[in-house]
């Protein structure tokens, strides 16, 4: 028999609920599920701190939004997932979230290249039965809507750091120019010389932040 140990981590109980009952159902013959949940990230930390300890979890399900840590230590899936690579190298981690802007979508495969990477809106039960068993065969397994952005990014010809992508992911997001240093570590003349740079990139003649915008989302960048 195979015996899995799962942490799944959402701020809904209902949505663990419904993983709990979809695992449960299409598991395979010879395996056995030890489910343990979490609402919060107190909680996740405790739990993934005793596994650690004492038996260490197969594969991890962390939703993005999260209650953040008494302490402050920890406010996101995100931070969870970057414990869990440090503390049980060995065990999968999978995100789930609602999150689906590139800028976030590449920013969490950078950080914690997860060995499942979902998005809620794409997901059906069938699915995360299909990704629960690749993910734990043969990871990685992403949900189409990361997989295009992916393959966007990967065919423009345009390179795009991570400040630039985060400038143009605060654009996106109505964030003004003038407010741009209240978000990035950098002086406004360096903010203005990426942008200038973007434009040159994307090839926006009319200089026009909407228009870069546009042209960045056209090629997967936001």
């Amino acid at each position: 028999m195979q015996h899995i140990h799962i942490l799944m981590v959402d701020d809904h109980p209902i949505i663990i609920e419904g993983y709990e009952n979809t695992l449960m159902a299409t598991k395979q013959g010879d395996q056995v599920l030890q489910i343990e949940t979490a609402n919060d990230c107190d909680t996740a930390y405790e739990l993934l701190q005793r596994a650690s300890n004492e038996k260490p979890y197969d594969i991890c399900f962390f939703d993005i939004s999260l209650p953040s840590s008494s302490n402050g230590k920890f406010n996101s899936g995100e931070d969870l997932a970057k414990l869990t690579r440090d503390i049980m190298p060995n065990a999968k981690v999978v995100i789930l979230t609602m999150f689906n802007e590139s800028y976030r979508v590449h920013n969490i495969i950078k950080e914690i290249n997860p060995d499942g990477f979902l998005i809620k809106s794409d997901m059906t039960s069938s699915e995360l039965a299909e990704a629960f068993q690749h993910i734990l065969t043969s990871p990685p397994y992403y949900s189409n809507t990361v997989s295009n952005y992916l393959k966007k990014s990967i065919s423009a010809d345009i390179y795009v750091d991570d400040i630039n992508r985060k400038i143009l992911h605060l654009l996106s997001q109505g964030i003004r120019t003038i407010t741009l240093r209240e978000h990035i570590n950098l002086s406004m003349s360096a903010i203005e010389k990426r942008k200038r740079q973007l434009k040159l990139l994307f090839s926006v003649e009319d200089g026009k932040d909407e228009t870069l915008i546009e042209e960045a989302r056209k090629k997967g960048f936001v």
